[in-house]
């Protein structure tokens, strides 16, 4: 949705005799002109409500005298003959006052029908249950290519009335920077943006680099997400042969959507790895950004449960919303079970677990966003029954230890990662030795064998490097029923992702 479309909703809303409209923003600023563009097509006034300067409306001076507080304020609106639009800024989180509610109660009944409405603006809004019969939820789509085009110009030319700025962007670099404020709000890029350039008043193709580093630090700033720049997405991974043709099958889908979607075929869902530790399901998730070339956002589940009731639920859906104002991109969830972990308590946190699992089990069955979902998991028996039902992702694919073949070439990966030529090295012997051996489990007997040799004043050599195997004790020995019993049952509930 546009946000002309926006405004042409949220006026529909307002003639539909609903007083009363919720709005989940961000940018205060860009809801503020959508609002006065919205009252203005409505030929109505716009009043705008802070707890510091009151009532006051939109091209005048000052404010309503005495109107500071939300009951007075609200008291105002009642007594008032014209029709408005009044948002209510800053009125979030809303308060507990029952003197409040009613007032609002009574302010909305008054406007109702009269192309007037109450906005009550705010992030994460949970709506009071005695008001929301008698209100409307309204959602601003994120801002569009054209707004930060819009933006940048914008500034460029303001900030050029007060210094000498450098502009110095080709058209593909000018198209990345614009690019590379997909899922920020106007405000935030527009903060980022000012920033790079005051620096050295200067914008030109590197910058670009200091702009996506802006943007991973204003997204991961509350922990629940991190960003993958395209830049930082490089990996390689092992095997997993199966896993990559089916990759590769769909990527065309989402290169070219056009296409696919007059072939009859839609963005995919998403995968789900289950497997045993340390053996490449997190790689890859950076391999498919790499590939398919989407942003790549992780989300952390341990920062996501708040010891105050409801925030849990805010803080999670505030994640969802932010990875939907980024798509297409894909979303990686490490340990899916951690997060929505089986519980046969009934205390809160049990009971806050099973709300967010039928939140997010919800949104993977409704949502519209271009967001391809990678969940991995290492314990089966940790994993809500319901992710394990057909349509929740495209497939389900098992992740097993890596064989003969691999294990050569994680060595070899290991090795030329770490500036050795892995052909000074037998890695036939080295693969046969390391049976039984994850990936993970390959690469620290490599970072193992380094330390080894720095501490002698050596090279490392085939022998260290055996050395290590035998002094390592592979999860496949110490835990070997778990993997016995992981994989049998996955032999036919699942898609073989080794070859």
């Amino acid at each position: 949705m546009t946000i002309r479309n926006s405004i042409n909703e949220l006026k529909l809303l307002i003639r539909s005799r609903f007083g009363l409209i919720w709005i989940e923003t961000s940018d205060p600023n860009r809801l503020e002109n959508l609002l006065e563009s919205a009252a203005e097509q409505l030929g109505v006034h716009f009043f705008n409500w802070t707890s510091t300067h009151g009532l006051c409306r939109h091209g005048q001076e000052g404010g309503i005298y005495g109107t500071e507080t939300i009951g007075a304020a609200l008291q105002t609106i009642e007594s008032l003959e014209a029709p408005a639009v009044y948002h209510l800024n800053g009125l979030w989180p809303f308060p507990e006052d029952p003197m409040v509610v009613q007032r609002l109660k009574d302010a909305t009944k008054k406007l109702t029908g009269r192309n007037s409405a109450l906005i009550v603006s705010g992030q994460a809004i949970a709506i009071p249950a005695s008001l929301a019969c008698i209100g409307a939820k309204f959602e601003i789509p994120a801002p569009s290519q054209g707004e930060y085009l819009q933006l940048v110009r914008g500034l460029i030319q303001q900030m050029k009335t007060h210094q000498a700025i450098t502009v110095n962007l080709t058209e593909e670099e000018a198209f990345r920077l614009i690019k590379s404020f997909s899922g920020l709000s106007l405000m935030e890029a527009e903060k980022i943006l000012t920033r790079v350039i005051v620096e050295d008043g200067r914008l030109d193709g590197s910058d670009l680099e200091r702009v996506l580093k802006a943007k991973k630090d204003t997204i991961s700033k509350d922990g629940l997400l991190e960003y993958f720049p395209l830049e930082d997405s490089q990996i390689e991974i092992a095997d997993l042969k199966n896993l990559k043709n089916w990759l590769s099958k769909r990527k065309q889908i989402v290169t070219d959507p056009q296409k696919a979607n007059s072939f009859g075929l839609v963005f995919p869902k998403g995968i789900l790895l289950l497997g045993v530790q340390g053996c490449g399901k997190s790689l890859c998730a950076k391999a498919v950004s790499k590939e398919w070339g989407l942003p790549l956002l992780k989300f952390d589940p341990s920062n996501m449960y708040d010891k105050y009731v409801g925030e849990s639920e805010k803080n999670f859906k505030r994640a969802l919303k932010m990875a939907e104002r980024m798509a297409p991109i894909i979303l990686w969830i490490d340990e899916i079970e951690k997060a929505f972990a089986q519980s046969a308590c009934a205390d809160e946190s049990g009971a806050t677990s099973q709300r967010i699992l039928g939140t997010f089990l919800g949104w993977m069955q409704e949502r519209r966003a271009e967001i391809f979902l990678i969940a991995t998991a290492n314990n089966i028996d940790a994993l809500p029954p319901e992710f394990l039902r057909k349509g929740r992702f495209d497939e389900i694919f098992f992740v097993d230890l890596p064989n003969l073949e691999a294990r050569r070439e994680i060595f070899e990966i290991h090795l030329r990662n770490r500036k050795r030529d892995p052909y000074a090295f037998d890695l036939n012997k080295l693969a046969l030795e390391s049976d039984g051996f994850s990936g993970a489990e390959i690469e620290q007997v490599v970072v193992s064998a380094l330390y080894t040799a720095f501490t002698e004043e050596a090279e490392i050599t085939e022998k260290i490097l055996l050395d290590e195997i035998k002094l390592t004790h592979p999860l496949s020995e110490t835990m070997a029923e778990k993997v016995a019993a992981l994989r049998e049952w996955a032999k036919d509930r699942t898609v073989r992702a080794n070859s």
